[in-house]
């Protein structure tokens, strides 16, 4: 295996795939990244049993990539991408030598890698299905945005670590829980689906996928299977496991009706709520109560050891009820901080009911907080 290529354009591949490559693999070749050399392409492969990403460099212009020899051969993904990132040079060589030794080299740079034998990687098919699902890149971000920070990290309940697709049609359905809040986001697909799905992707694969998506206008297929999922967005493949198990009907949390909506506007309720938490103590719970009067929502908190603290404000409400709750204000804010509308509703249904937060001007959204009790 013997080729030329442009600097920017094996960095940005790499940079893709190293996003696969475990540290702490027990398997030593999963430290790698496959090299595979073909007639008019580049296809780099790197997996961690948990996540699969390829993506392929085609050939197209005599001025980015130079093929004097085909071959494949597994360079250590680590070593290789520090090398190509540090390299000041515009064009770098890479060739294989006595099968298992791989020269890198520029005009003033050599440096000499042991590779791994091609044979050594295990198989990693990333077949499509003929049933895919297709969805706007930006949409599918949304979604893993608004939904991610709301699942579990807590191995015990694994199902709970992941977030729920669930497709019937043309509705795709996310929902995500810890089981002390909920985020749902519903989206309309532009196709409907040949059949229903109802699987759980690990939240933080999601998180790694939609951070090397570029374009939010390119589409992106799902390749449904029975124990993985596969993504595809122009030249890149990512496959990633799903977390067997029965994800919990997240539907009967959500209540029907409130006695009372709030409108308040985002930025000006997240402000306060961050100021009034500084002085609580539990950085995990930090409590803060919201209690209405008329039109005036007041938030405070209090500590024995530091002190309280007291704030107002005005919003709107849809009729003369009072309420007086308390919650957690991390959870609140990170619901709140999912939206990027202007204005949200908060529906109360009872003191020691789920807080729901919704806004008009998103309607595929919805952030459900579970209230603490203070007495």
């Amino acid at each position: 295996m013997k080729f030329t290529i442009k600097k920017e354009i094996l960095l940005e591949a790499l940079n893709k795939v190293s996003k696969a490559i475990s540290t702490k693999n027990l398997i030593p070749v999963l430290a790698g990244i496959r090299f595979e050399l073909k007639k008019k392409k580049l296809i780099l492969t790197a997996s961690d049993n948990d996540i699969t990403i390829q993506t392929v460099i085609d050939f197209r212009d005599d001025d980015e990539f130079k093929i004097e020899s085909e071959g494949s051969i597994i360079i250590q993904g680590k070593y290789i991408l520090d090398i190509v990132r540090k390299l000041p040079d515009d064009y770098i060589n890479i060739e294989v030598i006595d099968e298992l030794k791989i020269l890198i080299y520029t005009a003033n740079s050599r440096f000499n890698l042991n590779g791994i034998s091609e044979s050594e990687y295990p198989n990693v098919g990333l077949e499509e299905s003929k049933k895919k699902i297709i969805i706007k890149a930006g949409v599918l971000k949304d979604i893993v945005n608004q939904t991610a920070f709301a699942t579990s990290n807590e191995e015990t309940k694994p199902v709970l670590t992941g977030i729920n697709f669930n497709i019937v049609g043309n509705i795709l359905e996310c929902n995500s829980t810890d089981s002390y809040r909920l985020s749902r986001k519903v989206v309309k697909l532009e196709k409907d689906s040949e059949e229903n799905y109802n699987i759980v992707i690990p939240s933080h694969n999601l998180v790694e996928f939609v951070r090397i998506i570029d374009d939010d206008n390119d589409e992106v297929e799902m390749h449904i299977f029975n124990n993985k999922v596969l993504f595809k967005i122009g030249n890149l493949k990512f496959e990633s496991r799903l977390i067997n198990g029965t994800y919990p009907n997240t539907s009967n949390l959500l209540p029907d009706d409130a006695f009372l909506v709030i409108t308040t506007n985002l930025n000006d309720f997240y402000n306060v709520i961050d100021r009034v938490s500084i002085l609580t103590s539990d950085k995990e719970k930090n409590t803060v109560t919201l209690e209405t009067n008329g039109n005036v929502l007041t938030l405070r908190s209090s500590s024995a050891e530091i002190g309280r603290v007291e704030e107002t404000m005005n919003v709107k409400k849809n009729n003369n009820e009072d309420i007086r709750i308390s919650f957690s204000a991390k959870y609140m804010m990170e619901a709140l901080k999912s939206f990027s509308t202007e204005n949200v509703d908060l529906h109360f249904v009872g003191e020691i009911k789920p807080i729901l937060i919704k806004s008009k001007e998103d309607e595929t959204l919805t952030q459900l907080v579970l209230p603490i009790r203070t007495y």
